[in-house]
């Protein structure tokens, strides 16, 4: 191998074609550019796509977080069980409400959290579990379910990384013992619509609350009181914020989501490779799928040593990784705040350590896939 050839390969490049853009152009041309006919038709087909009875649609992830907090009831002083290795905005959203994020430790094979030690972390304050579905490959939820049947804990999945994926056959979304779950559209999602997020769930109540409160809680959806059918009166029933998605995102929602198993495909094939290539070579360690899930590889996460030094080189010969996650009990304002400390989560530690990112959007082409393969197997032996 050309120890000095370049490529530009981005970490993740979104799938965007003229089949988006265009729903997006008929979307503006229809002059409804907020929440309206569209992100309805994104909601039905989302819940229909997913198998859940319920699905609202937010600007994000973190909108959909916090609304399902409310949604339980989250008080000030509350307690609420996170992994520690996951983004901030897990944790993030139980600070809205003056509740504590509690953080545990995770599965060094998996990297999701460690159900073994949870429920040490369960005191009269407890009100809730966020597991986070890292890559996409879900939590073991049966153990989860059972801790919280035992202890009357609400549950809310952290699905950012989870379309498609599926739990002993059955949707990531439409799991009945789950409270909520939440997704991402985020830019490097697997389904993107630059900004955006959904929540999905059985429970007529809790998709009421969100449904109202993602728009300032007013009794009634803003865009219906300007059709012929709606009336200009409204009421504020809650304390809502601006949580809104708008028609041209769901536009290109409604797109993506048509493709959502033909996305992952391609994503189980670059994961393929990867593995192929990598299975024998002792410096490298792979990502372990459980056997009675499915993920849908929205990351590919290797664990190596000297990754500083490896993520570096990489980027020199244009090659586009990042890490997942640094875990937050290393934030320096979760670590004031809440005193966590770090000799508490030797896990997450050493595998925040040792991770690696590598690309794995689905319009990577074989030459690209190689190129990643080969300075892969040449730096994990020279640096």
């Amino acid at each position: 191998m050309e120890k000095n050839r370049f490529k530009n390969i981005p970490f993740h490049k979104t799938h965007t074609t003229q089949e988006e853009i265009d729903s997006a152009i008929e979307a503006i041309k229809s002059g409804w550019l907020t929440m309206g006919p569209k992100t309805v038709e994104f909601e039905e087909k989302f819940k229909e796509y997913i198998g859940s009875s319920q699905a609202v649609s937010l600007n994000s992830a973190t909108a959909s977080l916090h609304l399902a907090l409310k949604a339980i009831g989250l008080q000030r002083d509350d307690e609420v069980i996170v992994p520690t290795n996951t983004f901030v905005a897990t944790a993030e959203v139980v600070t809205y409400f003056d509740a504590i994020p509690i953080l545990c430790d995770i599965e060094e094979s998996t990297h999701n959290i460690d159900v073994s030690k949870i429920e040490a972390l369960i005191t009269d304050k407890t009100k809730a579990i966020i597991p986070v579905h890292f890559a996409g490959q879900p939590c073991d939820m049966d153990e989860i379910y059972k801790i919280a049947q035992k202890y009357n804990l609400k549950i809310i999945e952290d699905s950012a990384h989870a379309i498609p994926s599926s739990y002993k056959g059955i949707k990531i979304g439409a799991l009945k013992q789950t409270d909520i779950t939440c997704f991402s559209f985020y830019a490097t999602k697997t389904l993107s619509t630059g900004e955006g997020g959904m929540a999905t769930t059985n429970n007529e109540i809790y998709a009421k609350s969100i449904k109202v409160n993602r728009l300032h809680g007013i009794s009634k959806d803003a865009w219906d009181r300007y059709t012929t059918k709606g009336a200009w009166h409204y009421d504020i029933i809650d304390n809502g914020n601006k949580y809104n998605t708008s028609d041209i995102n769901s536009a290109i929602g409604m797109v993506q989501l048509k493709k959502q198993d033909i996305l992952r495909e391609k994503r189980v094939n670059i994961a393929q490779k990867y593995i192929e290539a990598f299975r024998d070579n002792s410096k490298i360690v792979l990502p372990f799928i459980k056997d009675d899930r499915t993920t849908s590889w929205h990351l590919f996460v290797i664990k190596i040593e000297n990754r500083d030094d490896i993520i570096e080189e990489l980027k020199s010969r244009g090659i586009g990784c990042s890490v997942h996650f640094i875990p937050i009990h290393k934030h320096t304002y979760y670590k004031n705040r809440y005193e966590y400390r770090d000799e508490d989560y030797p896990v997450a530690n050493r595998v925040f350590e040792k991770s690696l990112s590598l690309p794995i959007y689905p319009d990577m082409s074989d030459e690209e896939i190689e190129f990643v393969i080969e300075n892969i197997l040449e730096l994990v032996d020279n640096v």
